[in-house]
């Protein structure tokens, strides 16, 4: 049977790319999944990669899930190898604690993470505060390893640097509501014409213009995850001993702690605190992470 990928799933459809024979395009088949998915506690993802059959009226059914090679749970996506995270320089203001959350979802699953920062148009324009405290942000997470790119879709800034950094890649983009995002990739890919939406001035964020998981063609090879966006992440299926792990310049040092589960609050000899206070890790990522343990553990205390 032909095998193909899952480019966008919508109200019970998934609509299945069949693999590319001799180079040709095709046009992608509406597909139900079987039920046998369903009494397996499984659920097709965009970016599965599939065996399905042909049926009447040019449809189709999804047979068979090939194996993942990485998963996320929000937004629902498998088989990605990149996270692009959207956060504006303003408006909306950038939230530091969410930043690191979905750094923290991103390490876990494994996926190389950029981070992108739209409406660059607007730096220099503001005052001068949000101009230290954007090239405070860029220095801190470029430290950590994470490269930080500057974009505006009004004026075409950084749109081939991101372009590049994505080509190849099956990349999850991921970020607040209203900084941008459908924008974004109008500017990235000609001819696109995604919905886009002003943020509300009376509550300081984004409406949702994106309401479904899909994959979008890359013109230099390889795609892009367009999914709905969100404010709030939770640490299900993470523990606070682990969580260090997830703090990409807390890891090597967790391991070096002189106590076995130390959760780098106030145990001695903590090496994660140690690099706190040398400035090597820095203070609001620390903040950050012990703000995490407390959501992990409160969550524990209620169920």
């Amino acid at each position: 049977m032909p095998e193909g990928l899952i480019v966008k799933a919508l109200s019970g459809y998934y609509y299945v790319l069949p693999s590319t024979i001799n180079g040709a395009t095709q046009e992608t088949i509406q597909c139900r999944a079987r039920g046998i998915f369903k009494k397996r506690g499984l659920t097709p993802l965009v970016g599965d990669r599939v065996v399905y059959m042909l049926t009447d009226g040019g449809e189709g059914t999804v047979d068979e899930l090939l194996p993942r090679e990485t998963e996320l749970v929000r937004p629902p996506i498998a088989n990605v190898d990149t996270a692009l995270l959207v956060f504006a320089v303003t408006e909306p203001d950038i939230t530091l604690s969410l930043l690191d959350k979905f750094l923290v979802h991103t390490e876990k699953a494994g996926l190389h993470t950029i981070i992108c920062l739209t409406k660059s148009d607007l730096l220099g324009q503001v005052d001068v505060k949000l101009d230290e405290e954007i090239a405070s942000l860029r220095e801190i997470y470029t430290m950590i390893g994470y490269p930080v790119l500057l974009c505006s879709a009004k004026t075409g800034e950084g749109s081939a640097e991101v372009l590049q950094a994505l080509a190849g890649k099956i990349t999850v983009l991921s970020g607040q509501s209203g900084v941008g995002k459908s924008s974004l990739l109008n500017r990235l890919i000609p001819g696109l014409q995604l919905e886009t939406n002003m943020i509300s001035e009376r509550l300081g964020r984004g409406k949702h213009t994106t309401r479904h998981v899909e994959l979008i063609a890359h013109p230099q090879g390889g795609w892009i995850a367009d999914t709905p966006g969100f404010s709030q992440l939770d640490f299900t299926g993470i523990e606070a001993e682990e969580l260090s792990h997830y703090f990409a310049e807390m890891s090597p040092l967790a391991d070096t702690c002189k106590f076995r589960g130390c959760l780098h609050r106030g145990e001695p000899d903590c090496a994660v605190r140690e690099a706190m206070a040398s400035g090597t890790v820095a203070q609001s990522r620390y903040d950050h992470y012990l703000q995490f343990v407390e959501e992990i553990r409160e969550r524990k205390r209620r169920y």
